[in-house]
Order: C-alpha cells, then sequence, then structure tokens
C-alpha cells in the first residue's frame, strides 16, 4: 500500500501477497474437506467462483485431462459459503479425473434456468446452473442408484473414501439446491448443480492490492487481540480509516481500558480465543459497561473451537483470519451500519 506503482519492489511485494492468498485458500479448502470450517454464507457471482479456482482444478486434474470452462454471463448470484462451493467443484473435478486414467476433457459450465414447481423436486423460480461433465468411464444405473451415499465408492480399497459425493449431495442441499446426474457407460458423466437465484449484490472482493475501500468511519474501536503482529495491523488499518482505536492485548486489560475510558465505545473487535478470558466473555462483561458497544469477533479456529469458547452464533459479526485491510475495513463499517 505505501509503494507507488512504478517502484521496482511493487511486484515483488503483489506476488507475496498472491501467495499469502493462495496459501489460505488452500487451508479453507482443506477445512472445507475435513468439515471444520466455519460456514460464512455469502452472495456471490458463480462464474467468479469458477474463474478463481481454475488454476487449482488445473493442478489437481492433472495434464492428461483438459480442462475447458464456458461461462454463462446470464449466469445470475447465489447465496452459499464460498469455502463450501469451491469444495462441490474440487470434488467433482477430482471424481471426474478418477474417471479418465487415461486422460480426456472436463467440462465445467455455468447458466440460468427456470424450473417449474416440482422440477428436480424444486420449487418454482430461477435458478443458478452449474455443471461438471467430463469423457470418463461413466456409470451404471445401479452405481446411479447409490452415488450419494456416504462411503459408498466403487474405487479400490484405499483409493477413496466414498465422501467425495456425499459431500457435494450435502453442501447443495444445505444451500437451497439439487444435484442432478446424467451417466452411461462409455459415455461420460455430467453433474448439474442448480442453486437458487438471489437479487441482492455480490460481496466485493477488494481490488486485489489489499487497500481498504472507502470505508471511512469516525467512531471509537476497542481493539483485543493477543498477537502483536495482527493488533498493530488492524489498529494501523482503522487509524488510516479514520476510526479512534484504543488497543489491548488481553481482556482484563480491555475492561480497565474500558473503565477509564471517558468517551464512547461503539465498537468491540475482539479475537475470540485469548489467554485469561475469552472474547466471548469479555463481550458478555462490556454488555453491563456499555450496554450499545456492538461486537465484531475475529478468529482462525474452526467452528469447533470457537464454540468451546462460547460464541455458538456469530450471525455476520464474524471475521476469518487471516484478513486483508480491505476485508477489515469493511466488515468493521458493515457492522457499525447494521
Amino acid at each position: 500500500m505505501q509503494l507507488p506503482a512504478g517502484d521496482p519492489l511493487r511486484g515483488d511485494a503483489e506476488e507475496i501477497a498472491r501467495a499469502g492468498e493462495r496459501a489460505a485458500a488452500l487451508t479453507r479448502q482443506l477445512l472445507a474437506f475435513s468439515r471444520r470450517q466455519l460456514l460464512q454464507p455469502t452472495v456471490l457471482e458463480v462464474n467468479a467462483v469458477v474463474s478463481e479456482i481454475e488454476n487449482l482444478l488445473r493442478r489437481l486434474i492433472g495434464e492428461d485431462v483438459e480442462l475447458v470452462t464456458v461461462l454463462d454471463p446470464a449466469c445470475c448470484r447465489v447465496k452459499a459459503d464460498p469455502g463450501q462451493l469451491e469444495q462441490v467443484l474440487v470434488n467433482l473435478a477430482v471424481n471426474a479425473r478418477d474417471a479418465m486414467p487415461e486422460g480426456g476433457r472436463l467440462t465445467i459450465e455455468t447458466g440460468y434456468s427456470w424450473l417449474a414447481e416440482g422440477e428436480h423436486g424444486l420449487h418454482a423460480g430461477a435458478y443458478a446452473v452449474l455443471s461438471v461433465a467430463d469423457t470418463g468411464s461413466g456409470m451404471t444405473e445401479e452405481t446411479l442408484s447409490h452415488l450419494f451415499e456416504p462411503f459408498f465408492t466403487t474405487k479400490e480399497r484405499g483409493k477413496g473414501t466414498g465422501l467425495g459425493l456425499a459431500t457435494v449431495y450435502g453442501i447443495v442441499k444445505q444451500s437451497g439446491g439439487e444435484v442432478v446426474v446424467e451417466s452411461e457407460p462409455g459415455r461420460g458423466s455430467r453433474f448439474t448443480v442448480y442453486l437458487p437465484r438471489v437479487a441482492e449484490p455480490a460481496a466485493l472482493n477488494g481490488d486485489g492490492s489489499g487497500r481498504p475501500a472507502d470505508d471511512a468511519g469516525s467512531e471509537t474501536v476497542l481493539l483485543v487481540e493477543d498477537e502483536a503482529l495482527v493488533r498493530a495491523l488492524a489498529r494501523r488499518v482503522l487509524e488510516e480509516q479514520g476510526y479512534t482505536v484504543l488497543e489491548a492485548a488481553e481482556a482484563p486489560a480491555a475492561l480497565e481500558l474500558c473503565s477509564r475510558h471517558a468517551g464512547p465505545i461503539d465498537l468491540l473487535l475482539t479475537d475470540v480465543v485469548m489467554p485469561k478470558m475469552s472474547g466471548c466473555e469479555l463481550a458478555q462483561q462490556l454488555a453491563s459497561l456499555r450496554p450499545g458497544t456492538r461486537v465484531l469477533y475475529t478468529s482462525g479456529y474452526n467452528e469447533e473451537a470457537i464454540g468451546q469458547h462460547g460464541v455458538t452464533d456469530l450471525g455476520g459479526a464474524f471475521l476469518s483470519k487471516p484478513f486483508t485491510p480491505s476485508t477489515l475495513a469493511r466488515k468493521v463499517r458493515e457492522v457499525l451500519d447494521t
């Protein structure tokens, strides 16, 4: 953010940032695979999700499988957890790759469809369509009848868990959609995912530089974070956006700071898992001292670990680590304005 566009170090810094973003994306996908990620449904452009994961899919399927993407500009927005939707694509791509041991073509297409009441078991309405087709070995009617059963697999022992397609089915159903499969032995397979269209605008991902969007404010934020580097970054970002920042490394110090501060505290931005006292306990105590203060939680832990620290319903007031400056500024503004 400090380097001008023509600085020779700018390209290196941007590449470092992209490497960090790829590492974060891979971690989210691993957590999704093990079903330990914290779910955060948001409004997504289906085409954007496919484009962002395309390079990963190419590495997964190998050089002997050609990947073709056909993205329909009419494809609409859906509300789903981005990590889960990526996992659907990963699982379907890996399944297709395994059906083409000697190579072939994997085609991912997006589109838009209006379904009548009861069509594919869904309510009438507009749906985004995401299809994954392969030129592999195909499946028999018997295999198709068991396809989404947990632990059902046609692969030899040690080659598959039988959870990939079951996970796909669960994710799509949880998002209010349906999966339709067409396949014949020797003629490949096509998995078509239908997800309900939403009219809300898609969430922004920033400009790629990490620079905060126009989310400035003048409120006072109490920042509580035991990791010094994260705390320093958060303070810097918020102060550059115009906020007054009070900071503490742990909850007891935050409560003492709160009792000494004469002015208002508009937002508590707190880590969930901290020594001595969790962010949830801090928020509960702060509520009696400052009943009008809003709360934004942040954590890099999974849902189970966060739940053990008393946070069972985060709603929209949660920011997953790692986060960029633009994401932090936007989320703070969102919570203050909600």
